[in-house]
């Protein structure tokens, strides 16, 4: 692997004072005469009262119609917003995937004791049937009223997401509360379509034992990346690896491959909406992935497990995972020591993948007001800190705070590292582990052209990686045209 040919590329009217009235004894002083010069609109023929001239009823006019639109203003619009009647009985059924009703059950009851009116049955769903469940239901007018739906799902839940009211959360709200990434996924035509529940990004796991026994360094960029995969590969006599420097290459074996390969991508310019435009830029990223798993260099295979299983049996020293992939190695290997790292940078570009849960109500909801608050009591400040207590009474860590003033609480949690990169974090609908529906789902189709292109440059066929792109190229245009983007 040549670190030279790879990632190439990478570019108000001035008034007259009035004479103040004296005070004091005057000398009285006869009337005025009448005189030529007396004011326009004053009839000095008469002793009476003054004749108004016809533009100055106009205005009189005007000015009395613009008091009594301020008044309407104020008693019709203005003063029902802050008198507004509660909101009516509701029953409103809420869908979420990763927490039991335990977990969630007193964040119900604290919004109950808020609203009391307002009802809340709370459902664990299974991740692996949701998708397709949440669609079908929905439309059947059967489904939930909230409900959690991955951030690149919108595509697919557009004509069934309700937008936010203002009384929910405003733009401002929005964008000073939650990281960029989220407006870029849930803020669509203007309209606020998801409040984000958690966020997650890819980071760089390390195996602590292996860096120490090789007095090797955390690489913080691609270039020193590779370096220190291929001092830490071991590989036996017979050709097979033993200890992997890195897992990343191949597409079935690596876990989070279509992520890894997005963040590539990004960081080196290339446009995932339209390959087309800067192809070279894709095809580089794709030829720097492919060869930590090809030639007498591989740092890693096809012929080896999964790529978290690996490295949870210390058979692998660097490892690209989520927070959650942290309980499940911990899970596997309790005495594995781990360090947890920021993804490391091309030409001081950092970005990483962002892949979170967002909070969105359906349109067919029968209690749209009702769910709207729900939300919004739901994702504050307060209660996703009382969720975040109650989660890690269950496990290490609760999810990682998708609000951005709720990040250096979490400077001493594992859980940290995942929020110190939502600032440089994208979104990429190659994104695995959402269970879209099998071959049917937006992440799915996208992921099978992926997985294609790879598997083509590493065939024996050896396509090139500028056809392998273009391939890919026709594949995410066909697919974005039929979900209309």
């Amino acid at each position: 692997m040549d670190e030279n040919t790879v990632f190439q590329g990478s570019s108000l009217s001035n008034q007259v004072p009035v004479a103040p009235t004296p005070v004091g004894n005057v000398p009285s002083q006869e009337p005025a005469s009448p005189s030529s010069d007396a004011p326009q609109g004053y009839d000095s023929s008469e002793r009476g009262l003054p004749s108004f001239h016809p533009a100055t009823i106009i205005k009189i006019v005007i000015g009395l119609g613009v008091i009594a639109l301020i008044f309407f203003l104020i008693f019709a619009v203005i003063l029902p917003l802050f008198s507004k009647k509660p909101v009516g009985n509701a029953e409103i059924k809420y869908w979420g995937l990763w927490e039991d009703k335990g977990t969630i059950q007193p964040i119900i009851d604290d919004f109950n004791k808020k609203y009391p009116n307002i009802k809340v049955s709370y459902t664990k769903q299974d991740i692996k049937q949701y998708r397709e469940k949440l669609s079908t239901q929905i439309s059947n007018n059967t489904g939930p009223d909230v409900f959690l739906f991955h951030n690149s799902w919108y595509p697919m839940f557009s004509s069934i997401l309700l937008p936010l009211s203002l009384q929910t959360i405003t733009k401002e709200e929005f964008e000073s509360s939650f990281y960029p990434v989220a407006k870029k996924d849930l803020v669509k035509n203007g309209a606020i379509y998801g409040i984000p529940t958690e966020l997650d990004t890819l980071a760089l796991y390390v195996n602590s034992d292996i860096f120490q026994a090789a007095g090797a360094k955390v690489p913080d960029n691609w270039f020193d990346f590779v370096k220190v995969a291929k001092s830490l590969t071991v590989i036996d006599q017979t050709g097979k690896i033993k200890t992997s420097g890195a897992a990343l290459g191949t597409f079935n074996n690596v876990m989070h491959a279509p992520d890894i390969i997005s963040m590539l991508f990004v960081q080196n310019k290339a446009d995932i909406y339209n390959l087309s435009e800067n192809p070279k830029r894709a095809s580089d990223a794709l030829t720097w992935y492919t060869d930590f798993a090809s030639g007498d260099q591989r740092v890693w295979d096809e012929t080896l497990s999964n790529s978290m299983q690996y490295f949870a049996g210390g058979n692998a020293a660097m490892y690209f995972g989520y927070s959650w992939d942290y309980f499940a190695i911990k899970a596997s290997n309790p005495n594995l020591k781990i360090e947890i790292h920021p993804v490391p940078k091309l030409y001081n570009n950092g970005t990483t993948v962002a892949s979170y849960w967002a909070a969105g109500v359906s349109s067919k909801s029968k209690y749209k007001e009702a769910s709207l608050l729900f939300i919004k009591f739901l994702t504050s400040k307060e209660t996703q800190q009382k969720l975040y207590t109650l989660e890690s009474k269950t496990r290490l860590f609760g999810e990682p705070y998708a609000r951005k003033d709720l990040a250096d609480t979490l400077r001493d949690s594992v859980a940290n590292v995942f929020v110190s990169q939502g600032n440089n974090a994208t979104s990429s609908f190659f994104a695995a582990d959402t269970y879209d529906g099998d071959k049917t789902g937006f992440n799915s189709q996208m992921n099978n052209y992926l997985e294609k292109a790879v598997s083509s440059i590493l065939s024996q066929n050896n396509t090139s990686a500028d056809t392998a792109v273009s391939v890919l190229s026709q594949g995410v245009s066909q697919i974005l045209k039929q979900y209309g983007q």
